[in-house]
């Protein structure tokens, strides 16, 4: 059985691994060409003479890998409200093509909504890393969760 998410799960200090993907010069190009068309994220000749060496991913593809990370591996399985928004992004390395993308979520803070009794904000920080474990992106933000219905047990 799939564990279900409440507000009342989420700790400080606590850490989510939401597993790892493979990432192909094929996606990266074809997220780029759509969204991002810098040529050092569409042209391989460009992006061998361009400060990176090579082929990049755009950041806002860092960003939209590691969402679905966490929708995948946290999200679809919580009472998830949707997010006021997010306080930083940072992009720290580029995301290179057969890089393996590995994502933790970190509870920041939590607090229990005073005028809504029904929820609570929980506070993150995604950090994506590479098959070397070095630092690709972290996300800060934030996520409204609904708490616990009663007789729904602590799975």
């Amino acid at each position: 059985m799939t564990r279900q998410w409440y507000f009342e799960d989420f700790y400080p200090g606590q850490e989510i691994d939401l597993g790892e993907r493979r990432v192909s010069e094929e996606e990266i190009v074809a997220f780029a060409r759509e969204y991002d068309p810098q040529p050092f994220h569409v042209d391989r000749e460009a992006a061998g003479a361009s400060i990176y060496g090579g082929v990049i991913a755009s950041g806002w593809h860092t960003c939209s890998l590691m969402m679905r990370m966490v929708v995948d591996g946290l999200m679809c399985a919580a009472s998830s409200m949707g997010s006021p928004g997010l306080d930083g992004v940072r992009w720290l390395r580029p995301l290179r093509a057969g890089d393996t993308l590995r994502v933790r979520y970190l509870t920041t803070r939590v607090k229990a909504s005073n005028s809504k009794p029904d929820r609570g904000v929980v506070w993150s920080k995604w950090t994506a890393t590479n098959q070397h474990g070095e630092e690709i992106c972290t996300i800060e933000g934030m996520g409204m969760f609904g708490r616990r219905p009663a007789g729904a047990g602590d799975d």
